[in-house]
């Protein structure tokens, strides 16, 4: 028996703000020259947070709000089994997509490895453990407990471990242990692997995605963009008394690290909803949202197929990059081309959704 699809929700706003982070994604992910690159637009070394660092954790919020927006009206409704089944299914695929990139990329790029993880890979392994607590938890207070469990837990592991150091912390030596070579970054001499959407830290990332549930709740059943910017405060005055002790890093996914992006997440939730959805305002970046995961592995492609075929100085002529150094700067130049790739696929991404072309797995 074929169960009914309930509805679901969709909110401009949302979809503006997935779309301008897949955006601000591609900009940081397309520079014309590495050598040259605007600090904001690079991650932090190790500990700290620069612009270019709220880019993935706000992604992952905005998968916890669809999820709510998704599933609200089918909880209480729907088998669970059912649910479980369609989630799992679409946290698989998101998974296989990104193993699908990684071996594109190998293919095509020389000397490129496999890696094993990646940034899809930690999206449908966060939508799967999100999706999975949303199904038999529900309320908002259990996934609020769950949270800061797995904060304070995430917290007292690290701290147990002794330092926060790179290669010496207890995650990096859990990927070095079980990934190694198919980790981001491997040392063949020390044995030494790296992987910054690795295994333990995928916990607190989904707790990106359980807060993205919790701040539609607020937005949506409490009905006061108020009271999301308000508990975005909270977070970001935790976090920012957390650092003390557990700094700032991406690349290990602190606690700390993981209320400082979702406090900033709420407050630019909260604006993007006020001004949008009540007050009317063009919602930006709304195309590259409806069709993100395809905007994102286009770019992927695309990006092979250019460091496969050294059709760099094509696209990107030398004549042109001198023209522009000579009338701002390097980096700008190497600004300019993420800019300019990143419009492109914008363009392409606006032409599907005025045809009302919208790709999902």
């Amino acid at each position: 028996m074929t169960m009914p699809q309930l509805p679901s929700m969709r909110l401009s706003s949302i979809d503006a703000f997935r779309g301008l982070t897949v955006a601000a994604m591609l900009l940081v992910n397309n520079a014309g020259d590495w050598s040259h690159v605007y600090s904001w637009l690079e991650h932090a070394q190790w500990h700290g947070c620069t612009p270019a660092d709220f880019v993935f954790p706000f992604f992952l919020l905005i998968v916890g709000v669809s999820l709510e927006l998704a599933l609200a009206a089918k909880l209480g409704k729907m088998p669970a089994l059912h649910l479980l089944t369609s989630a799992w299914w679409r946290a698989g695929k998101i998974i296989l997509l990104g193993f699908a990139l990684h071996l594109i990329a190998m293919v095509l790029i020389p000397d490129r490895q496999f890696r094993l993880f990646g940034v899809l890979q930690r999206i449908g392994l966060c939508f799967f453990l999100a999706s999975t607590a949303l199904i038999f938890l529900r309320s908002t207070l259990a996934l609020v407990v769950l949270s800061c469990g797995i904060l304070l837990g995430y917290w007292l592991l690290l701290a147990s471990s002794g330092t926060y150091q790179a290669d010496l912390n207890l995650v990096d030596r859990i990927d070095t242990l079980v990934l190694g070579p198919l980790a981001y970054q491997f040392d063949p001499v020390t044995f030494l692997a790296h992987e910054p959407e690795g295994l333990l830290s995928t916990l607190p990332a989904t707790v990106n995605v359980l807060l993205g549930i919790v701040a539609a709740r607020l937005l949506l059943r409490a009905k006061q963009v108020l009271k999301l910017v308000l508990a975005g405060l909270v977070l970001i005055a935790l976090a920012w008394i957390w650092s003390d002790v557990m700094p700032w890093n991406k690349q290990l996914w602190t606690s700390s690290f993981v209320c400082w992006t979702c406090g900033w997440g709420f407050v630019v939730i909260a604006v993007l909803h006020y001004l949008i959805d009540q007050k009317g305002l063009p919602a930006l970046g709304q195309s590259f949202g409806v069709n993100a995961i395809l905007a994102y592995a286009g770019a992927w492609v695309a990006t092979c197929i250019i460091a496969a075929t050294n059709a760099m100085p094509f696209i990107y002529p030398q004549w042109l990059v001198a023209a522009i150094v000579k009338r701002s700067s390097e980096a700008f130049a190497s600004f300019f081309f993420a800019l300019m790739f990143t419009l492109c696929f914008g363009a392409l991404m606006y032409c599907l959704r005025r045809r009302g072309w919208r790709f999902s797995i």
